[in-house]
């Protein structure tokens, strides 16, 4: 027993650290660890999941905040658009077929991971840009922070307003009817579509998460699909890893967080694409 609750805290630290520095989680670290390495039931695999979602977002959102990374106005813009994606998307289930959403969703993933990989390539840097956008400047999204690595004050405008509202709002509709998290396509419409900064993005999407999963955490609770023996050992294990990942992430070059990012896209774009065409 006491072997278990270790080996569940140090799963934990593991996948808040690695969540919080990429703002998707760990329920994508969580979920198959204890499915496939514990044998344990996928709905309380998923129930954990959710609590480690919840925790991550806790334990980084705290440190984030007071780095002025976090970007408040976008967050909960965007959270407008991802779960009124989600309430439309578990209406709809059963009328859209599930294997299409999987497929298109997943060769976006793929698409994105690409189009990181040619920013490596062509070494771009982390330019900021700062053309007023009419949205931007009306709901008042644009940011700045001080970038620990680069030591000074970064200033940035929002871009592309509309297409990263689009973009949450299909992401939450795909996560309503297939069940999954959309933390990745969170970070995607910040620092893709809306030209955010990599940093702001990663930590954004950190806070959306926690809101998002807190929502649905009540669902699980009252069907009983979370066992509080297995959830509460990782959720301080991952509060634990939160909190040190913060940390972490304001050291680290763009460069180098997009370089641990893209072939965790990569991984998840292909395996909802297969899933689509029934291969797995």
């Amino acid at each position: 027993m006491i072997t278990q609750v270790l080996l569940m805290m140090l799963v934990g630290i593991f996948a808040g650290t690695l969540g919080s520095i990429l703002g998707i989680g760990g329920g994508m670290i969580i979920t198959p660890f204890l499915t496939i390495a514990l044998g344990l039931d996928i709905k309380y695999a998923i129930g954990a999941s959710v609590v480690a979602v919840i925790a991550t977002s806790s334990g980084a959102s705290v440190a984030y905040l007071k780095d002025e990374l976090l970007n408040l106005r976008v967050a909960m813009f965007l959270e407008l658009a991802t779960t009124t994606g989600a309430i439309i998307g578990a209406v709809l289930t059963g009328l859209v077929p599930s294997s299409f959403l999987s497929v298109l969703f997943g060769l976006l993933l793929v698409y994105s991971a690409y189009n990181m990989y040619r920013k490596l390539r062509n070494k771009q840097r982390n330019v900021v840009q700062n053309e007023d956008d009419k949205w931007s400047k009306k709901l008042k999204l644009n940011g700045q922070y001080y970038d620990h690595q680069e030591q000074k004050e970064v200033s940035y405008a929002v871009k592309n307003v509309p297409g990263g509202f689009a973009m949450m709002t299909g992401a939450g509709f795909a996560s309503g009817l297939l069940g999954i998290g959309s933390g990745a396509f969170k970070v995607i419409a910040m620092d893709t579509i809306m030209k955010m900064p990599l940093k702001p993005s990663t930590a954004t999407s950190n806070l959306m998460m926690g809101v998002t999963a807190a929502a649905s955490a009540t669902v699980y609770f009252f069907n009983g699909s979370m066992k509080f023996d297995i959830a509460a050992p990782l959720a301080l294990g991952i509060l634990l890893g939160a909190m040190i990942g913060s940390r972490i992430m304001v050291h680290l070059k763009p460069k180098v967080i997009r370089m641990i990012f893209i072939p965790i896209i990569l991984y998840m774009g292909i395996q909802m694409a297969l899933k689509g065409f029934g291969v797995m």
